[in-house]
This record gives structure tokens, sequence and C-alpha cells, in this order.
């Protein structure tokens, strides 16, 4: 009997050392790890996975201080992956203050959900907290009178949205602005300073580069043989090669979306031709097309400059030009871009 007693005694010994103290921790302080994971996760599953793990932990992992922090990369969701139970989950970090889930959300409504007025009212929330890409996309909707008509164009208020993105640091807003004053669209020109923007943009685009995994991880390789392609050669004119910007979760959802088909363009509505943009058209010939082949179209002049780098200096051929049906394209439509000169975008002359 004293032998079972003493048994028993040993038993509940090794269960008392296997109790998990984190139920004893106070929910403030799983709450703040939890936002700090979310503001540093790497992808969508990251979060998921914590969501998963307990009951607890999916209760504190919905607690509006945690989504308020969550970084791009959980909303970097799969166009194919796409469902309620997703659109449900940015709403709820939109509602707990996320500026990244309102771009994200807005560009979606936006350009993919069919609800113009919702997506620029999402997209407008999240600039209003300085946020640079949400400033620069409602500076291409300006642009381009996107979701009205062509008479809804504000070249004013897009220049002055893409300024304020550009003081931010956002390169795309820095390459549209230096694009704006080189040509005097919607302000008044100014080469010089256009063509300064126009370097700065480069300068930073070649820093983020250098910082960049995929260049960290092939340093070692350049260093012990001939420089090889990685990605985007904006700057290979001159020598130097930089990795190939990360899409934006927001650009690779549009993109994906488009591509894989379960989003429709419209009868004689075309995509930007720059890959890395993913933007529809709203209504016919809202882009301006290329002014030499007249084949590519783009929703604005950085788009046209990158993808002029990357891809189309070497396929544009003036030829035949095309013309729509009823020629609205050249009279009445979204115009034409002058093609870019070999030095306007490179970081020197």
């Amino acid at each position: 009997m004293a032998f079972q007693r003493k048994k028993k005694f040993k038993i509940h010994r090794r269960i008392e050392e296997r109790v998990d103290f984190f139920d004893g921790l106070p929910d403030d302080i799983v709450t703040c790890i939890l936002a700090k994971l979310s503001s540093s996760a790497s992808s969508p599953s990251d979060f998921v996975n914590i969501l998963v793990t307990c009951k607890r932990l999916n209760r504190l992992g919905l607690h509006p201080l945690v989504l308020s922090k969550a970084c791009s990369k959980v909303f970097d969701i799969k166009a194919e992956k796409w469902s309620d139970s997703a659109h449900r989950f940015l709403k709820e970090c939109v509602n707990s203050g996320n500026a990244e889930a309102s771009y994200t959300l807005g560009m979606i409504r936006f350009y993919c959900l069919q609800n113009p007025g919702s997506g620029a009212s999402l997209m407008a929330k999240a600039a209003m907290k300085s946020h640079a890409p949400a400033l620069y996309s409602l500076a291409v909707i300006q642009f381009n009178g996107s979701g009205g008509s062509k008479s809804d164009k504000d070249l004013r208020a897009g220049v002055a949205l893409c300024a304020r993105a550009a003081f931010l640091g956002h390169i795309d807003a820095l390459r549209e602005l230096g694009h704006c004053l080189q040509d005097g669209y919607g302000t008044r020109q100014n080469v010089a300073e256009g063509r300064r923007l126009l370097v700065q943009a480069n300068a930073r685009e070649l820093a983020a580069g250098l910082r960049s995994p995929v260049w960290m991880s092939n340093y070692y390789r350049r260093c012990l043989s001939p420089p090889v392609p990685v990605g985007c050669s904006l700057l290979s004119d001159f020598g130097c090669i930089v990795p190939e910007r990360e899409l934006h979760p927001a650009n690779r959802f549009l993109k994906e979306w488009f591509e894989s088909g379960r989003g429709a363009v419209g009868e004689k509505l075309r995509l930007c031709a720059h890959g890395g943009c993913g933007r529809p058209e709203t209504r016919p010939h809202e882009f301006r097309r290329c002014s030499v082949c007249g084949k590519v179209n783009y929703c604005s002049r950085g788009c046209q400059a990158l993808d002029w780098k990357l891809r189309h200096k070497a396929e544009c051929n003036p030829g035949e030009r095309w013309l729509e049906e009823d020629g609205a394209d050249v009279d009445g439509g979204g115009g034409e871009m002058a093609g870019v000169e070999d030095g306007e975008n490179v970081l020197f002359e």
C-alpha cells in the first residue's frame, strides 16, 4: 500500500514538472509578443500558424492591437485563394486601424471587385496616415480619372499626391514626379528639377537593391565570375545590375487576379504593360500608349520608364500604328506617351 502511494506521488511530481507556464502569462504580455510577430511576419502562413495553435492564441491573435501592427507580408494573399474569409480578415484589420490593410483592400475593391467608390475611400484612409503607396495609387487614379470619365482627370491633384508620396521616399512617386516636371504635365515645367528627381529615384532603387536578399546571396558569385543578370537591369548600361524590386502584395494580387482569369478585363479594356503594376483600365482608352510602336499601354509615366528599361526598349519598333476601329484612341482617348530617352532613367549621365 505504501509502495503504491509512493509511486502515485512520483507520477504526480512528474506531471507538475511538465506544466506549461504559458498559461500563467498575462494576456497583455502575450498580446505584445503577438503584435511583434505580426509586424515581422514573412508570409500569411506565419500569422495563420499562430491562430491555429490554440484557442487562446486565436483569441489574442485577433486582438485589435495585433491586427493593427500586421505588416504587408501578412496580406500577401494569393488571388486563387481569395475568399469571403480573407475579405473579412482584411476588413477586421482595416477596422483595427491598419494602413497596409486599408491600402491592400482598397486596391482589390477598386480594380478587382468593381467597387471604385469603396476602394478609393479605403486608399484615402491609408493616405491620411501617410501611407506612401496609397498616396501614389491615388495620384495614378487622379492622373487617369480612373473609375470615372475622362473629365474626372485632375492633374494638379495627381501631382500634389505624387509630391507627398515622393517626400515619403516612394521610388515610383519620385520617378513619376520627375517625369511630370520634365514634361510640364500637371505642373510648371522644370527640366533640371525633374532630372534631379529621376537621379534620386534611381539612387534609392540602387540602395534598395543592394540591401535585398537576392543581391546578398549572389554577392560572392558575382565577385568571382562575370556579372550575371539577376533581375532588373535598370542600371545595366553603366555596368551595374540590381535585383528586381519585390512587388507589393496589392500589385501582385492584381497581376495574379487578371492573369489567372478570376477577373476578366472588360471589352476594349487593357492592362498596364509594366509587369509589376497589374492595374487595368476602368474605361476604354484610359491609359496612354507608346508613341513609337503604339502597341503597349501604361497607367503612368513611371510604369512606362520602368518597362522601357526592363523590356520594351528591346521590343519597340516603329511600324504600322495600331488604331482602334472608331479612332477614339487617337482623337479622344488616353493619349500617347513620348518614348523614353536612353539617359532619362539612369543614375549617371
